[in-house]
């Protein structure tokens, strides 16, 4: 007797298809639709000349995303020296090493909470720290290390945008019930869902589908809207993954029609 195939996994980040999280649930033998509800823009190159020329004088650089990595490597093609780099978790280390950037620090524990910890048992007190952050990031890091005495200085490496959805595929998937989870990668990602599909399609999309938060900062951004996340055990896109994987292992959608068209 044959299983009906699990319904799809909704993805929210901008990327490629096959690639980041859409690739992770792929090779986990997912089905993926993707409604990308956020794009990235570049800040004007123009704007970066002042953070190259004073890059060397700091002591620390602190990354929290991959994107801000992507963007300070365009800009920096190597590390510079004497410049201690410390990253927020698995994901940007992996990436910073990929670009060939050594990490000298791993924050203790998901989010900003876990770095600041980490960087205050280094001691940072009196030290230069460059922050490039997202233009939504939110102050937790900077406030943090300000308080341990650190100077920070906080650079908008990238713009974070809405992006526009085929709002008649989303509101036909919540009326059929075709999704089989919603993933959510960062704040942003619930922030704009909600935005583009409106409050009452938001609950009704998240009443019949479960959201899967990849860590405690996006979680708390779901909780906020009444809503319970599974959290991945490891805030990475693959933990993100395993996370979906699991849960529809274990809590098999019922009763959806599972004609669904895949990214």
């Amino acid at each position: 007797m044959s299983t009906a195939p699990d319904p799809p996994v909704v993805v929210t980040r901008a990327e490629s298809r096959g690639r980041g999280l859409c690739g992770e649930l792929e090779r986990l033998g997912l089905a993926v639709v993707h409604w990308p509800v956020i794009g990235i823009e570049e800040t004007d190159p123009a704007q970066w000349e002042a953070q190259r020329c004073a890059a060397g004088t700091f002591d620390w650089i602190v990354f929290t995303s991959t994107h801000a990595v992507q963007a300070v490597t365009d800009a920096l093609p190597a590390p510079p020296a004497g410049v201690r780099i410390a990253a927020v978790g698995p994901s940007t280390c992996d990436t910073l090493r990929a670009y060939g950037w050594p990490v000298d620090l791993l924050g203790y524990g998901p989010g900003a909470e876990g770095l600041v910890h980490a960087l205050g048992q280094v001691g940072v007190r009196n030290r230069r720290i460059l922050y490039p952050a997202s233009s939504r990031a939110l102050p937790t890091l900077q406030e943090g290390l300000v308080r341990l005495g650190a100077d920070v200085v906080r650079f908008i490496a990238y713009r974070i945008v809405p992006a526009a959805l085929d709002l008649d595929a989303c509101r036909g998937a919540i009326e059929h019930r075709t999704v089989g989870a919603v993933t959510f990668a960062s704040p942003s990602a619930v922030i704009e869902l909600e935005r583009a599909l409106g409050a009452e399609d938001f609950r009704r999309l998240l009443a019949a589908a479960p959201a899967v938060a990849i860590g405690p900062t996006t979680a708390g951004a779901l909780a906020a809207r009444g809503l319970a996340p599974t959290i991945a055990q490891t805030p990475t896109l693959r933990g993100l993954a395993l996370a979906c994987h699991a849960l529809l292992r274990a809590h098999p959608p019922r009763g959806s029609n599972h004609e669904f068209s895949v990214c």
